[in-house]
This record gives structure tokens, sequence and C-alpha cells, in this order.
């Protein structure tokens, strides 16, 4: 009920006031069945304005800390959390990438709709950087359908490294479902999980004509760019391809 309520009463008008969103492709999102929806990742506003053109609820996930606080602070942490649409992340596995593999497959089991940004963090600079494997292998475990989604402008509106919300317009193209059945068994294989999650960053570069980057962006600050450096777009796998 927070979700809804949230989305359509607390926060969803005024983000239509300042993004006046402009919605693409929303047909590719089937109004049923479990689908990872594959973001670019240009500010925290994209895990607001995604659900809000996406009739559907779209379930992301958090780290378990934020659901674990106590006091006032903790119980409105929990309850913005949860009416944003997250669910903690299953800590039983000492492993944080484990656990969250555990999570989605629980979630999409249950025939939900996952969001997740495989870039893994926020682009520092507006650039599309390198996708981790993460989602290559969910998606092969499950056999669950990706539509690669291309947020653009959500970085206006709300302006990383700040508070502020400004007016701007934003964009939100759903490209067409990819289907990596192609690769049935082959989970766990690092080459085919590159090569698959490669394929989703080849797509959002595509849909959202950002600049790519073959590095993560969480290490950029440890890199220093070089000219003719590994600046290139990802190379797109042929369908035919079985491994």
């Amino acid at each position: 009920m927070w979700y809804w309520l949230f989305k359509y009463i607390f926060m969803g008008p005024l983000l239509a006031l300042l993004g006046r969103p402009k919605v693409e492709g929303l047909e590719h999102v089937p109004s049923s069945g479990p689908v990872i929806l594959a973001s670019n990742h240009l500010a925290v506003a994209d895990s607001f304005y995604l659900p809000l053109v996406v009739s559907r609820r779209i379930t992301f996930l958090a780290k378990s800390e934020y659901f674990t606080g106590t006091g006032i602070t903790g119980f409105f942490t929990r309850w913005f959390y949860t009416a944003a649409g997250q669910v903690p992340i299953d800590r039983a596995d000492a492993d944080a990438a484990q656990a969250a593999l555990t999570t989605a497959e629980r979630l999409l089991k249950q025939g939900k709709l996952l969001g997740m940004y495989p870039e893994g963090t926020r682009s520092p600079d507006g650039r599309l950087y390198k996708g981790k494997t993460g989602l290559a292998r969910l998606a092969l475990e499950t056999q669950v359908p990706v539509i690669p989604v291309a947020m653009i402008g959500t970085d206006v509106v709300n302006p990383p490294g700040t508070k502020r919300w400004r007016f701007g317009r934003v964009t939100v193209r759903f490209g067409k479902p990819m289907d990596f059945s192609r690769f049935d068994g082959l989970a766990g294989n690092r080459f085919i999980e590159r090569a698959v999650v490669d394929e989703v960053m080849y797509e959002l570069m595509e849909l959202s004509g950002q600049e790519y980057v073959d590095i993560y962006a969480a290490t950029l600050k440890n890199v220093d760019p070089k000219p003719g450096g590994p600046d290139q777009p990802p190379a797109r796998i042929p369908t035919s391809a079985a491994g």
C-alpha cells in the first residue's frame, strides 16, 4: 500500500512536475511475469522515475542495513526504502554478491519485476561504464528476459553529489526484451557471463546515446585516464553463438 501511495500521492505528482517524463517503448514491458529491467544509472532519481512510468510494481535490492535502524530515524529510513519498492538483501550468506543473487532469484520466482543497475553504482560523469556480471548470472540461471532501460536527463533534475532537485526533462526509454536462452546451462562460465552483460551494455549505449567507458565506475577514481585508453563499445555477440 505504501508503495502506491508514495507513487501516486506523496511523490508522483511532484516528480512529474519536475521532470515532465517522456516514455518510449513501454509496450516492451509485459503486464505480468518475471522480468529484469537493466538500467543505466545517472542519479538517485532513476529509482523514482523508473517506477513512476511503469504500472507494475518494480522491486530493487537494497542493503539490509537500511531496514535495521532503530529509533525514529530507523523507522523513517525503513519506511522510505519500503515505500520506494526496495527489499533488503538476504545476508544469511557471508558473500554479499551471492546474497544479492539469492534474493533476486527469490523475487523472480515470485513473478516480480526486478530493477537492476548493471554498472553497480551511479555514473560519476554521465558516461556509461562497464557492467558487472551479476546481472548475467541471474539472467542465465533464471532464464528470465532482460529489458534494457535508458534513463536520460535524471542527472539534470537530480544532479549527482547534491540534494537539490531542479526542473528538467526526463526520458525513460525501454528496449526490446533480450533472450539469452541460447546460453542455457552456461551460468557460471565467466566468458559467457561477460559476453551477456556486454551485450546488455551495448543495448544501453544505443538507447541512451552515452559514451561507453570500458572500466568499472566504482574504480574510476583510481584510474588515470589517458588518450587512446580503453574507451570503446562492448562487442556485440552473435545471436547464433552457443558458447
